[in-house]
């Protein structure tokens, strides 16, 4: 396999609109790397630019060492998967998994091998006969990958590979990209606007957000340290909560002040507000809705930083439930609605807790609802950096 070096990249386009900029990204061998952000962020742009398919503006691409930006995309070593397949009809399944092969004038023998070998990792064995009108979407989908496999690239691209399918079938095949990944050693990089298939796949994640790296870490640390409060909202279902909350701080410790209620915060926490000289400044307080609750084991644990609230949704998921609410008297101001509107046009309410499916909590119930001060995050409100880690 392979390493990449993506050395300051920019994508310009002719009418000046810049798709990437300053786009730099160490990749090592046999990782696994996912691009993630919204709509129109740039990651599939960079995708193309790693491929050959756009020219890079300005800035160097390296595979194994070796600069890549003048290299013809089918000299460059790399196989790709698209999200629509991109099959032959008219051909059976092992014509399309060896078609390349042939094109590169593969001896017969060799490549019986190679479709032979990649049809037994992707359980495709029963199928080399059929045509792809004779299968099912996640069959197609293995198809196209083997298609990659038998070329034995250096690097895997995958370009939202598991939008086309339904939500049961992107559950397996999920399954079957991460054992993939585990049995061919293989550097693959890998588009997704799915923070789901982002966080269960990837050993390192990209955000990005209007062409531009926000954070790159491993699914763990990108979740529990975001660095910025976009990451903070983009990543995590349901989003984080955020509030614009009041640093007040009494003899050395710290409080977050927000509608009726103060959070007081830990002494390492308290510090580091206290030395960034936050104390009677406005900052965003984040907390994401699996760390508010209403049991009473949570209640008793966190008698400080409780919340009394009025539920206005409620959602059921099975082990869980969603409990939607407003703060009583919490009035956002233009920058909190930015913030709204760019995360969640939909959002039922302003907060929302993730509790235990036995919850007595139900629309129109007045809670009580304990917040855990150990899993809150402050985000500086001008700059919109984390402050906390």
């Amino acid at each position: 396999m392979a390493s990449l070096s993506l050395k300051r990249i920019d994508k310009v386009y002719p009418n000046g609109f810049e798709a990437v900029k300053d786009f730099s990204l160490e990749v090592e061998d046999k990782e696994f790397i996912i691009f993630v952000g919204p709509s129109g962020c740039g990651k599939s742009t960079t995708l193309r630019m790693i491929a050959g398919l756009e020219d890079i503006t300005s800035g160097e691409l390296l595979i194994d060492g070796k600069i890549m930006n003048d290299v013809e995309p089918k000299d460059r070593d790399i196989a790709m998967v698209f999200q629509n397949y991109a099959l032959y009809p008219h051909m059976s399944v092992y014509d399309n998994m060896a078609f390349g092969l042939r094109l590169r004038k593969v001896p017969k023998h060799e490549t019986n091998k190679k479709v032979s070998g990649a049809a037994r990792i992707l359980d495709l064995e029963e199928l080399l006969d059929r045509k792809p009108k004779a299968l099912s979407g996640g069959q197609r989908q293995r198809v196209a990958m083997g298609r990659a496999i038998v070329r034995e690239p250096k690097v895997f691209l995958m370009d939202e590979p598991l939008s086309n399918l339904d939500a049961k079938l992107r559950v397996q095949m999920r399954s079957e990209i991460a054992a993939l990944h585990h049995r061919l050693g293989a550097t693959i990089i890998y588009v997704t606007h799915d923070q789901t298939e982002a966080m269960t796949l990837g050993t390192r994640i990209v955000v990005m957000k209007d062409g531009i790296i926000q954070q790159v870490d491993s699914p763990k640390k990108l979740y529990n340290e975001p660095d910025n409060l976009f990451v903070a909202g983009f990543i995590g279902s349901p989003q984080m909560n955020f509030v614009n909350a009041e640093v007040e701080e009494e003899g050395g410790a710290v409080n977050l002040a927000f509608d009726a209620f103060k959070v007081p915060l830990n002494a390492e926490k308290s510090a580091k507000l206290i030395d960034g000289a936050y104390v009677g400044k406005q900052v965003v307080m984040g907390i994401r809705p699996e760390a508010i609750e209403d049991s009473q084991t949570e209640l008793d644990a966190h008698p400080d930083s409780q919340i009394e609230v009025m539920i206005n949704g409620y959602e059921l998921l099975g082990s869980e439930a969603l409990l939607y609410f407003n703060l009583l008297n919490e009035k956002p101001d233009d920058n909190m609605k930015r913030f709204d509107d760019e995360f969640s046009s939909l959002k039922k309410a302003k907060f929302t807790a993730k509790v235990d499916a036995k919850t007595n909590a139900r629309y129109g119930m007045r809670v009580r609802l304990a917040l855990d001060p150990d899993r809150i995050h402050v985000f500086d409100k001008e700059t919109e950096q984390a402050v906390l880690h």
